[in-house]
């Protein structure tokens, strides 16, 4: 079977579920996505590697990237082999220092997740797209991201009110707090800052 590689299009509230999450994945020759229903632990560790950041003690998967790194074991692909009764099953492709390859059997968002800190492809089949996948269009006929648009507190300013210094403060006060998502939202504003010189 040919293998279609994916990337990370965007990572969201999911739509069905409230207290859920879904990491939506593109086809990186296509217009498909394929959209992961993922809790909210997952989520996180996905958006804390995507947004290179470093928590003050190491995540789950933080924790086994170290592990395999010291045992020269690499994770070489991810590969999203099979969907049964809605559900996503997933293999770590892994070679160690001898050049042996061995599969390993793993939840979908836990196999995302160890792709980003690897750094490695995600793949899947074509039965899987053709199964799953949907195409989201919008007017110009383009790819339309899927972002949760979060809602700001009305007791808390725009991040955009506040000084870089103020802001610089905030982010390592909620890093040490572990709300990795508004740590997301700030250093985007900071980010943003950096590019507009």
């Amino acid at each position: 079977m040919n293998k279609i590689e994916l990337k990370i299009v965007a990572l969201s509230h999911s739509v069905t579920k409230s207290s859920n999450y879904a990491v939506v994945l593109g086809e990186i020759e296509g217009d498909r996505r394929l959209p992961i229903v993922i809790g909210g632990f997952e989520a996180q560790a996905i958006a804390v590697a995507l947004e290179n950041m470093t928590p003050n003690r190491p995540l789950t998967h933080d924790l086994f990237k170290n592990t395999l790194d010291n045992f020269h074991i690499e994770v070489k692909e991810v590969i999203i082999n099979n969907l049964l009764d809605g559900i996503f099953y997933a293999q770590l492709v892994c070679v160690n220092l001898s050049g042996e390859e061995v599969i390993i059997d793993s939840r979908t968002s836990d196999a995302i997740a160890l792709s980003v800190r690897f750094g490695c492809p995600i793949y899947t089949y074509e039965f899987i797209l053709q199964q799953a996948g949907v195409i989201l269009e919008d007017e110009r006929g383009t790819p339309k991201p899927v972002k949760k648009e979060a809602k700001a507190s009305s007791q808390q300013k725009p991040f955009s009110a506040y000084s870089t210094s103020a802001l610089k403060k905030m982010l390592d006060n909620v890093l040490s707090e572990e709300n990795y998502e508004k740590a997301a939202k700030i250093r985007d504003e900071l980010n943003k800052r950096e590019e507009q010189g």
